[in-house]
């Protein structure tokens, strides 16, 4: 038996990926070509979907570069177009859906800690907000761990205050990393793993759209502009850049940003901000053997076979052992990696670890399929299988061409395993930072799998280690085969039937709780902790012989007490009163399933809201919980499908309610429109959430002229005037008081009508600090016998957090009719 050279080597985006990768020749030329290049490009902004996937899959795909994007944050504060999750849990999706972008457009990803906590008009705001040494160690950070060349950025550092704060607040942070990365006295706790950085040249991506027209760039002085064609055909591909760029940015798909791409030239422009501006890129600059290894990656460009890709195997390996014997470098680290995949792809190799449990909780033992198989005439010998440090067996078994190897795994998780949900997701997170303690994992996308297999691979005279993660496969008889990672989680998911709850103070208030095992359980208790003057009955309920996921449901009565305005209920079980967990699961066909486990808390509010509005219709609109949550004023809410309203089921409501963005959206409320007047005109209320002005399905849907604009109030504590205080709808049957506007979050408001008819009341006052004062964000006005309200106030978002002040307002929004 030859003896092997060991060398391991984490595949940390295969990791990531869930379904095992299969290059085909064409991908495998195309990572030949990456082989020589040492040009790495980082990408800087400040959202998911603020990145140019043209400029990533022009460098990452026709000039062969290592290319990033650095997201600083995860879009936690945006909206979402396909579904009703916000906050922690839209920020998963979005960077669940960039990794599906960097998958098309062949770039990495990476974040930093900063909270996106809404919308900020500059970066004076937003860096108050976030830490900024925090953040700007993170960018450092991923600048000396990747030792980019070429930095980007995406947004004017120069110009604050005509964009998003957040866009802004990146390029000039981007700025100053530029220069820290190089400097061993910033952030020097980092040298222990990484080396200080000085990257050669930094950028602003500009475009005509900074300049405001098309015509005023044309007439641009360009002498400090690198222009960049874009027009890239790869015949490979089949597919231009443009093409590429597109199928890349439709991944966006929670913020609508479907693409269809162009062909044909088409110019990118970059503007020189700072560096070595005679810097040109070379290739394995600083590289000793730099003429052999040159010469091995061209003859492997000239002689591959794309019917016998396996026939690249002796020079791939003499490239490796090269390379190998480089001194320890992040370039060497990664050009091994590269190589590997390389180096197996040709040889059709194929690695799976499947189980069949999506889920499981720690200490659970399992059994997981490995199969193994060389679809190459080139000798393999399967040396080692082990999980994390522990063998769990030695073979060194030949791997025959195209026989495969298979065998099943006796598996334990750890007691101590953690629960998979986003690491970066905890108590010590702020609006504005996620707290992460530990220096390797920050900028990570995600955490590695729950449960790695370890093969050692034995080719020629050295050995591969590939590290694939277990995962949960099935077979659906539409889809086909899914792949989605193994779960690990709470024994006992516990949930409470609403988030938070309006309750009356001495009045008994229901409290529901689902209980739902993964695995069978045979006894515990559930109880409350509530403050000590409230009556909480029963004391506990016991639960015995649970089956896996079989749901229970158990209630509590509560007496609230007026001795505070607030209170977090926690759900404990057992006899050491373990505060239970909650598992939210996150699952769309274009992401792999996330999950999220956070403490059972439901947050009681301790309010008398009246409503005079007794049946309330409610039309969805671009996803919200706004319905759900009206139900807490202890009035009738319907949710209603358009293609089914009538003029008769219509007159049964005293109010109906546009979901936000419906009127982007639901197409099918062009075929209502008549109706919804004439339900106003009769004496009923009409409330019609915010709209954004672009892509409307009708342009006429107010009774009066309105047009909606882009004014919004972002800062949560922003004075609010009343224009009137003696209008209705801040009286009756509520009275408001400047008391209802505090602990509002996130935002006061957004797509506040920049123009409306004479018959609209104003009611609000509003501005954030420096601004003049917006009035546009509730308008009133009669129409008939009713009352057609466009609101730009954020219910969506105070609802859910239980903000007293929103329900009171929109309580005597729904009842001005009545």
């Amino acid at each position: 038996m030859k003896k092997f050279v060991c060398l391991l080597v984490c595949f940390s985006s295969a990791l990531w990926a869930q379904r095992p990768e299969k290059l085909n020749a064409a991908d495998i030329y195309q990572g030949l070509q990456k082989l020589s290049k040492t040009t790495t490009v980082l990408y800087v902004a400040a959202h998911p979907d603020d990145e140019n996937t043209r400029l990533i899959s022009y460098f990452a795909n026709a000039k062969h570069y290592r290319t990033a994007y650095l997201s600083l944050t995860r879009g936690d504060g945006g909206q979402n177009l396909i579904g009703s999750q916000l906050r922690d849990q839209l920020g998963m999706i979005r960077t669940q859906e960039l990794l599906e972008a960097r998958k098309i457009d062949g770039g990495e990803q990476y974040f930093t800690r900063a909270n996106d906590f809404g919308f900020s008009k500059n970066p004076t705001e937003t860096l108050a907000k976030w830490n900024e040494q925090d953040v700007l160690s993170d960018m450092v950070w991923i600048i000396r761990k990747l030792q980019p060349e070429i930095i980007i950025n995406r947004f004017d550092h120069r110009t604050p205050g005509t964009t998003h704060g957040h866009h802004t607040a990146s390029a000039q942070l981007s700025l100053k990393a530029f220069d820290l990365a190089a400097d061993p006295t910033a952030f020097p706790e980092q040298l222990q793993y990484v080396g200080v950085w000085q990257a050669k040249q930094l950028f602003f991506n500009t475009s005509w759209w900074f300049y405001g027209s098309q015509e005023k760039f044309a007439a641009a002085d360009k002498s400090n502009l690198t222009e960049i064609d874009l027009g890239t055909f790869l015949p490979l591909e089949g597919k231009s850049i443009q093409e590429i760029a597109a199928l890349s940015r439709s991944c966006h798909k929670s913020q609508g940003f479907g693409s269809s791409g162009s062909r044909g030239s088409e110019k990118e422009y970059l503007e020189f901000i700072k560096g070595d501006k005679s810097f040109q890129t070379n290739d394995c600059i600083g590289v000793s053997e730099r003429d052999n290894i040159i010469k091995i990656c061209n003859d492997l460009i000239a002689q591959f076979d794309f019917k016998n890709p396996s026939a690249s195997l002796p020079k791939l390996l003499e490239l490796r052992s090269r390379f190998n014997a480089l001194p320890e470098s992040g370039f060497r680290t990664y050009k091994l990696q590269e190589l590997d995949k390389l180096i197996l792809a040709s040889c059709g190799f194929y690695i799976e670890v499947v189980t069949n449990s999506a889920r499981m909780s720690p200490g659970t033992a399992f059994e997981a399929s490995l199969e193994v198989i060389n679809r190459s005439e080139i000798p393999l010998v399967l040396n080692t299988i082990s999980v994390e440090s522990q063998l769990v067996t030695k073979l060194d078994f030949p791997l025959k061409p195209n026989v495969g190897y298979k065998e099943k795994l006796k598996l334990r998780l750890e007691k101590d395993l953690p629960y998979t949900t986003p690491y970066y997701i905890n108590a010590n997170k702020t609006d504005g930072m996620f707290a992460v303690g530990n220096q390797l994992d920050r900028g990570l996308p995600e955490k590695n799998p729950a449960v790695i297999v370890n093969v050692t691979l034995g080719i020629e005279n050295q050995t591969i280690s590939i590290k694939t993660p277990v995962v949960f496969k099935t077979t659906n008889d539409v889809k086909g085969e899914i792949f989605q990672p193994l779960l690990v989680s709470p024994q006992l998911d516990v949930a409470f039937a609403q988030t938070s709850l309006l309750v009356k103070a001495g009045k008994k208030q229901r409290i529901e709780l689902a209980v739902i095992p993964s695995s069978d359980f045979s006894e515990t208790t559930v109880r409350l902790q509530a403050p000590e003057n409230w009556k909480v009955t029963p004391e506990f309920i016991a639960l015995r012989d649970l089956k896996t996921g079989q749901k229970q449901t158990v209630f509590f009565e509560v007496t609230p007490q007026k001795t505070v305005d607030t209170v977090l209920l926690t759900a404990v079980v057992g006899d050491n009163n373990e505060t239970a967990l909650h598992r939210t699961a996150l699952e769309f066909d274009h992401i792999y399933h996330q999950q999220l486990i956070a403490p059972a808390h439901c947050k009681l509010v301790v309010a008398e809201i009246d409503i005079s509005a007794k049946k309330i219709g409610y039309i969805p609109g671009a996803g919200d919980e706004v319905a759900e949550y009206l139900k807490q004023l202890q009035t009738e809410v319907v949710v209603l499908d358009p293609k089914k309203i009538t003029k008769e089921s219509l007159s049964t409501f005293d109010a109906i309610i546009t979901g936000i963005r419906a009127y982007n959206v639901n197409k099918d409320l062009v075929g209502i429109h008549a109706l919804l007047l004439d339900f106003v005109q009769s004496g009923k209320t009409l409330l019609v959430q915010y709209n954004t002005l672009d892509d409307l399905v009708l342009k006429d849907f107010t009774p009066y002229p309105l047009t909606i604009g882009r004014e919004r109030v972002t800062e949560e504590d922003s004075a609010v005037s009343f224009i009137d205080p003696q209008a209705k709808v801040l009286n009756k049957p509520n009275k408001l008081t400047q008391n209802d506007f505090l602990n509002w979050k996130q935002e006061r408001g957004l797509y506040f009508p920049s123009k409306w008819d004479e018959k609209y009341q104003t009611v609000l006052s509003m501005a954030d600090t420096g601004e003049t004062q917006k009035t546009s964000g509730l308008l009133i006005a009669p129409y008939g016998k009713g009352h057609y309200i466009y609101c730009g106030i954020s219910f969506f978002r105070q609802l859910p957090e239980g903000v007293t002040g929103a329900y009171k307002l929109l309580a005597n929004l729904l009842s001005v009719s009545k």
